[in-house]
């Protein structure tokens, strides 16, 4: 294999996220896109490794397919694994470790596996082997194939590199992106959080609208390879340039510790201009000047935050506001009880499927425009609550 050619590239996101994640690759003009469980596949070189790691929002990580081939015992293993041109992807003066794993295979020995292919590689390479090394090659024996990787991204891509402070049970960055696609969100309207948390959806849809790269901020394991070229690197890691966008993002919550971080998340994030946040309960929650958008939500739920009979009332609370004063907007709300979501008494649609989050599965309810409610004189929606 050398630095030119080109292989597959398997862009890993959520299970139960693969179509978003697929929409996004197609939209962003990647080759030959398939969606497969627990990701997307795209044909391409190096460049377009990069490119995945930089531009796209909903993958967790980007997997560089560099060997394919059968394996049916260990010296098999062993002396496939030593055809791979290791010289041209790994470095020698660069430590690196192998994961392994199978399934349904006669190579059942997922650590002998592993250490084979380290052999092979530290003796093609002069690399050193570590445990605690920053470049991953991952091994997957399935049905006696064995399909070599390696991991581009390093730390997983949720990790933006500009959110230093996170508040109790935060929803990954990827993930709010492609719940934000879900929703419908395009990046041209306004989007509102009333219980932001960390401020995650507000940042990625001021991140969004603006056209800012999502991995701008942090580093990745393929600069590290031996394929890396630096000047190349730069000039696509320079070639995006932010647009002031035309609307604002809106978040706020009833705790005073989580503005204050959204503000600091913003800032490192370099979208503070264009956001705003601010302490208030749901009941006080009002629609800001200008076009409707979207209102979206990560709640707490029963086995995240809080008793789930304990917030029926806060959901009650929340439909409630959005019926009377926010009439023309679309919401999209995060749960994983579908009783929390039938309690707001807002028109969901019907659902997706449910995404794992912290290993809870949740799934993401959406509407469409609001026909919205007239308050009563006097009355305060859901008042108390929030």
């Amino acid at each position: 294999m050398n630095t030119d050619a080109e292989f597959e590239i398997f862009i890993v996101t959520a299970p139960g996220l693969e179509s978003a994640l697929g929409a996004e690759v197609r939209e962003k003009g990647f080759r030959e896109p398939a969606t497969i469980k627990g990701g997307v596949t795209v044909k391409g070189g190096w460049p377009e490794v990069w490119r995945a790691n930089l531009e796209l929002r909903g993958a967790t990580r980007v997997l560089a397919r560099v060997a394919e081939f059968r394996a049916l015992h260990l010296a098999q293993l062993d002396k496939r694994a030593r055809r791979v041109a290791w010289s041209e992807i790994l470095r020698a003066d660069t430590p690196f470790r192998v994961e392994a794993s199978c399934k349904a295979s006669r190579i059942y020995h997922a650590g002998a596996a592993a250490q084979r292919i380290e052999r092979a590689i530290a003796e093609a390479t002069g690399a050193p082997v570590s445990a605690e090394a920053e470049v991953v090659v991952k091994a997957r024996i399935d049905d006696d194939l064995c399909t070599i990787s390696i991991d581009t991204s390093g730390e997983s891509l949720h990790k933006r590199g500009h959110k230093d402070a996170i508040h109790k049970a935060p929803l990954r960055e990827t993930l709010a992106s492609l719940f934000l696609r879900q929703a419908g969100y395009t990046g041209t309207e306004p989007v509102v959080d009333p219980m932001c948390g960390s401020g995650t959806f507000v940042i990625e849809a001021a991140e969004i609208a603006a056209g800012l790269q999502p991995g701008r901020s942090r580093g990745f394991a393929f600069e590290r390879l031996a394929s890396f070229d630096a000047a190349a690197w730069a000039a696509l890691r320079g070639a995006g340039h932010a647009v002031a966008p035309a609307v604002r993002f809106h978040g706020s919550d009833r705790d005073g510790g989580a503005v204050t971080m959204s503000r600091a998340n913003a800032e490192r994030a370099g979208v503070a201009a264009w956001t705003e946040f601010k302490q208030q309960a749901i009941s006080d929650l009002t629609p800001p000047e200008g076009p409707p958008g979207l209102v979206i939500v990560n709640p707490p739920y029963g086995g995240r935050l809080g008793d789930k009979k304990e917030l029926v009332p806060l959901y009650g609370a929340f439909g409630k506001t959005l019926l009377a004063r926010f009439a023309g907007w679309r919401v999209g709300l995060v749960t994983s009880e579908p009783s929390l979501a039938k309690a707001t008494g807002l028109p969901f649609e019907q659902p997706a499927g449910s995404v794992s989050n912290g290993g809870l599965r949740v799934t993401l309810y959406t509407t469409g425009p609001l026909p919205g409610l007239r308050e009563t004189p006097g009355e305060t929606p859901g008042e108390g609550q929030g």
